[in-house]
């Protein structure tokens, strides 16, 4: 079996090498497998896709800056018969990976994602990751930090949908969970082995623009989500 791990990154020159060694280390106990990692350059201005090429990635280009665009453009040059979305701030481990391929072996999952931690341990930042844990787990929505999927299924829902700017993994956590019911197969959120993420954002933007940021999204019934102007967290530029 072979495995595609598809990272989209834009101008993530600072962290993108160091997540490479990470997947690289994390996926060299399981060599019983077969490996290739996608880095999708989605229109970077700094040495993106240098680092991704100087650490044996296979890089390609979307034009267009829109996470969704990013990850579909990665999927589709991928050649496994399973892929793991990882962002390029995120470090996944090699017990969480294996979690994964036992639930691939089991035959049952089409597909799932990870609870997280975040690599500042505040209690500012511990609140809002152990609540977004537990929504995640009881609704089986995956972050986007972390996907996987049969690449047979996520072709056949069409991949992430392309009007939205944010919020695209729960999107098509939910249309995968679809499929899932039809084919009697199941959507799992892993928790023994939690993917540790980056926790920039809380750093790089104020509580008072990430809450006005959740309480639109919340207003407008998430139209605010089709609008790149709106989420500004994840295309200003700020790194």
């Amino acid at each position: 079996m072979k495995v595609s791990v598809v990272i989209p990154a834009y101008n993530e020159e600072k962290l993108l090498g160091n997540t490479l060694d990470c997947i690289r280390a994390a996926t060299a106990p399981l060599d019983e497998h077969e490996w290739e990692i996608v880095v999708c350059d989605n229109n970077s201005t700094d040495r993106t896709a240098e680092i991704a090429r100087q650490h044996g990635a296979k890089v390609v280009f979307e034009p267009v800056n829109q996470i969704s665009r990013a990850r579909n453009a990665g999927a589709a040059a991928a050649t496994g018969e399973w892929l793991i979305f990882v962002d390029a701030d995120s470090h996944p481990s090699a017990s969480l990976f294996d979690s994964v391929l036992s639930q691939i072996a089991g035959g049952k999952c089409i597909g799932g994602g990870s609870t997280v931690v975040g690599d500042d341990a505040t209690l500012m930042m511990r609140g809002p990751v152990a609540v977004w844990n537990a929504i995640s787990r009881v609704t089986r929505w995956a972050a986007g930090s972390f996907i996987f999927c049969e690449t047979r299924a996520f072709r056949e829902i069409g991949g992430f949908s392309e009007e939205l700017f944010a919020a695209e993994e729960i999107d098509f956590s939910m249309r995968l969970k679809r499929l899932a019911r039809r084919e009697g197969r199941r959507f799992v959120i892993l928790h023994r082995h939690p993917l540790r993420t980056s926790a920039r954002k809380a750093h790089l933007y104020s509580p008072r623009e990430l809450l006005g940021f959740t309480l639109r999204t919340l207003l407008s019934g998430g139209r605010n989500l089709k609008d790149r102007k709106n989420c500004f967290a994840w295309y200003d530029g700020r790194r």
